[in-house]
């Protein structure tokens, strides 16, 4: 059995890292509000990741015709949606949606 002490000293340490890790979000984000790279991040980056995933997803598509309607009118309303409304989840849903209802309907 350890002693009193071992463990007392064992949960001071796993406070005051608990504490730290729990309290160091809210210190790091005040200077993070104002910061312009940020704004520019949170303003780009969702297209950026979806440019990614499209064209890891097109990476190996073969050119049947059967297989390839679907992902480009998947890919042309992901598009479309995004630049009517600017919202990346609508965009991906809609996408998304769009191929699996062509795709099920397609190879039925």
């Amino acid at each position: 059995m350890p002693d009193v002490s071992y463990i007392l000293s064992a949960l001071a340490v796993i406070l005051v890292v608990t504490f730290a890790l729990r309290a160091l979000p809210f210190a790091v984000i005040a200077p993070l509000r104002s910061s312009a790279v940020v704004h520019y991040l949170g303003a780009h980056m969702p297209v950026g990741i979806m440019l990614i995933l499209a064209v890891y997803t097109l990476r190996n598509m073969t050119p049947a015709p059967a297989s390839s309607v679907p992902v480009a009118v998947a890919l042309a309303v992901t598009v479309g949606l995004h630049l009517w409304r600017s919202h990346a989840l609508l965009s991906i849903v809609g996408g998304t949606a769009a191929f699996v209802v062509l795709h099920n309907w397609l190879f039925v």
